[in-house]
């Protein structure tokens, strides 16, 4: 049976919560213009996809190099105060390219030195901002926010792309990153706004040496952690690398410009948001659900490897965008509720650093291959290995439990492939782990 339309919208009715979604809302509007604007920059003034893989990185290392300590940073300090500080951050990163875009004064160096700076900011962001959503709506709603919460960070990629094309087109591209820092006001602005007597009160940690130790002990000791993680180092490493690809393959492939790579952008965005409201659908995240959108994010990836035309490549970028959602909404909640409330920013934490961190890595491979194979291999270079991971962890779940066994919300999750590829990628079971006629995802 399909589940009532308010359920999906559950954590709707917590009053911060809609103020943090709302601001959430406009800055990741600026976000993904900014986003359009830093790579074709980049692709202005080098004409090289070596070096969009390069200005990716750069964003990305600080996370690899401080997200298990933003983690830390998360569980120590009230996370609201500490949101309005990196938030403030961040917007002043995006006025200075501005400002260097507007004034002419452009150099590689400066470009990358302001976005290692953002990043900076960023790898604390990330996990507080992540570890925040359970004290403004609680456990029991945390699947559905975090389905809300990454719906709409992909409603604004259909509309923040496109617009960010049009900005270069009539204007130019330092206009992208202004809005950009404008639009941080808006986050800045509902995190002052929240009622700090709804927030559940977490107990910070103390300050004390090995913290992030302590953290990577408990994740050793947590099996459904493990799972989780594993499988994200090597689909975050390899796979999620849009960025990278994408706008080669708009640039040389389909001769197209930042129009053309706008709208793949869009396409994504599309089916991505239908993939997060899917997750955001069921009260308990699935490790078979992990599994399974992955596998068939990945295959469909290859496909797109060997797409020839712009309309079917832009239709499969839906799928990819709807099953690359679902795995990540599925991940992050998985990782949420299997963590204890003063260990969820740690955890978070490493999950920044694996999911951010590892982009720098696998953003300068992709892009060496874009560069000297095709962008289309770029994909091939993504989709097999998350394929091979995610099948091997769908094998262990499977010779672990059995087929039919586990619970929506059992620690472990249920096995995989289980009643059918079907129903492991919508999640359709009953209360027994059975499949059903609706979908809980």
């Amino acid at each position: 049976m399909k589940a009532p339309a308010p359920a999906m919208f559950r954590s709707l009715r917590r009053r911060n919560f809609r103020l943090f979604l709302s601001g959430q809302l406009v800055s990741n509007l600026g976000t993904w213009m900014q986003n359009v604007a830093l790579v074709w920059l980049v692709l202005q003034i080098t004409h090289s996809p070596f070096d969009v893989g390069v200005v990716s990185a750069v964003q990305f290392v600080p996370a690899l190099l401080f997200g298990a300590y933003g983690g830390v940073v998360a569980d120590r300090f009230p996370k609201r105060s500490l949101l309005v500080f990196t938030q403030s951050g961040l917007a002043l990163s995006a006025a200075t390219l501005a400002t260097l875009d507007l004034t002419g004064v452009r150099p590689l160096w400066a470009i990358y030195g302001v976005t290692f700076i953002s990043g900076t900011f960023g790898s604390i962001d990330m996990p507080t901002r992540q570890a925040f959503v359970s004290e403004m709506v609680g456990m029991d709603d945390l699947t559905n926010a975090v389905g809300l919460n990454s719906a709409t960070f992909n409603l604004t990629r259909i509309g923040g792309p496109a617009l960010g094309a049009l900005v270069i087109d009539v204007a130019n591209v330092g206009d992208c990153f202004a809005l950009n820092a404008l639009s941080y006001l808006a986050v800045i602005g509902a995190l002052l706004a929240m009622r700090t007597d709804e927030l559940s009160a977490v107990r910070q940690v103390a300050h004390a040496r090995g913290q992030v130790r302590e953290g990577l002990r408990y994740i050793r000791g947590t099996p459904r952690l493990v799972e989780a993680l594993a499988l994200l180092v090597v689909a975050g490493t390899l796979a999620f690398n849009f960025n990278t690809v994408l706008p080669v393959l708009a640039k040389t492939d389909f001769k197209g410009d930042a129009s053309t790579y706008a709208f793949m952008l869009i396409a994504m965005g599309v089916g991505s948001v239908a993939g997060a409201l899917s997750a955001a659908r069921n009260r308990g995240p699935r490790l078979s659900v992990v599994v399974g959108a992955a596998i068939a994010m990945s295959a469909v990836m290859l496909v797109v490897a060997v797409a020839r035309s712009l309309d079917l490549e832009v239709a499969l970028l839906v799928l990819v965008g709807f099953f690359s959602l679902l795995y990540l909404s599925t991940t992050n909640s998985t990782c949420q509720l299997a963590s204890a409330p003063e260990m969820r920013g740690r955890v978070m934490g490493v999950y920044s650093v694996i999911f951010t961190g590892s982009t720098p890595v696998g953003a300068l491979l992709i892009g060496l291959v874009d560069q000297e194979l095709g962008a289309r291999w770029g994909f091939v270079v993504g989709g097999v290995p998350t394929l091979v991971a995610a099948v091997v962890l769908g094998v262990v779940l499977w010779r672990r439990q059995g087929p039919g066994t586990g619970s929506p919300g059992s620690h472990r999750g249920p096995a995989f492939p289980g009643r059918g590829a079907l129903a492991v990628l919508t999640g359709r079971t009953d209360r027994h782990g059975g499949v059903q006629g609706g979908s809980e995802r």
